[in-house]
């Protein structure tokens, strides 16, 4: 599985599981993402020997805050271009790169790769076939979810995060089909909430969805997921809050910050 930059919500996710007790190897599944991340995440980001989801992401944002203060040498850049372009993953150059003294990180390189795409560029042809959130298929041609309304259509206001009522869901599958998770936040005060369901399909979310946010009703403006099929009932969920559904492109997550935990059973 490809490397994939930790939201908040995923490290919310990752302390619930861990206070459960399942291994990192079975987080890493769970949240989507490759098990050295999830080591490295702890590794760098706990508090005397905890880990804690608001201070690790504080952490994060100072490093990331660091980070665009500083710039990789054109040099450098060229020798990533050129070792990406005869199929190095980014794993091997940072390693090369940094063992003689040009230190440059595979996540920064994989981001580069990214914003490469997004410009038109082809420097993510050369990853290998593992990293396939940078490779199109037969099921990219086609919407999973009929009707979806993009989140490009979405207020403005809701990415300012300036008012109360806009929300984030998504899905963590439990362990050896015990059931799921779902998730939600809400964006401005950083209130979370989780259920569990017996499984991740659309009705049981469906129906996860609208008793954890039916309280909350006059507050819930937007609901924001991703392209997963556990949320075609977004019709029935819209209807019921009498709020707007938006799908985040493919590949991307939007859950960003969360810092309450309230845990419904």
């Amino acid at each position: 599985m490809s490397y994939q930059q930790l939201t908040e919500g995923r490290r919310y996710q990752i302390s619930a599981l861990l206070e459960l007790g399942i291994s990192i190897s079975e987080i890493a599944k769970k949240v989507k993402c490759h098990r050295a991340t999830v080591y490295r995440e702890l590794k760098r980001n706990q508090t005397h020997g905890q880990y804690c989801p608001q201070n690790a992401h504080a952490y994060f944002v100072k490093r990331r805050e660091a980070a665009r203060k500083y710039r990789i040498p054109p040099q450098r850049m060229e020798y990533v271009c050129f070792l990406l372009s005869i199929d190095w993953s980014p794993e091997q150059i940072s390693n090369v790169l940094t063992s003689v003294g040009e230190t440059v990180s595979h996540e920064w390189i994989y981001r580069y790769i990214a914003r490469d795409k997004f410009r038109g560029g082809k420097l993510y042809r050369h990853l290998r076939q593992g990293h396939k959130r940078y490779r199109r298929g037969l099921k990219d041609k086609a919407p999973t979810i009929k009707n979806a309304v993009s989140i490009d259509e979405r207020p403005v206001i809701v990415e300012s995060r300036e008012r109360f009522g806009d929300w984030e869901i998504d899905t963590v599958l439990g362990k050896h089909g015990t059931g799921a998770i779902v998730t939600i936040l809400e964006r401005k005060s950083r209130f979370y909430l989780a259920k569990k369901v017996p499984s991740k399909s659309a009705d049981a979310v469906t129906k996860a969805t609208i008793e954890m946010l039916m309280p909350f009703k006059e507050c819930v403006h937007t609901i924001t997921a991703d392209n997963g099929g556990e949320f075609a009932g977004h019709a029935q969920i819209g209807a019921a809050l009498d709020t707007k559904i938006y799908f985040a492109h493919p590949y991307s997550s939007e859950s960003e910050v969360q810092t309450k935990t309230q845990m419904v059973y």
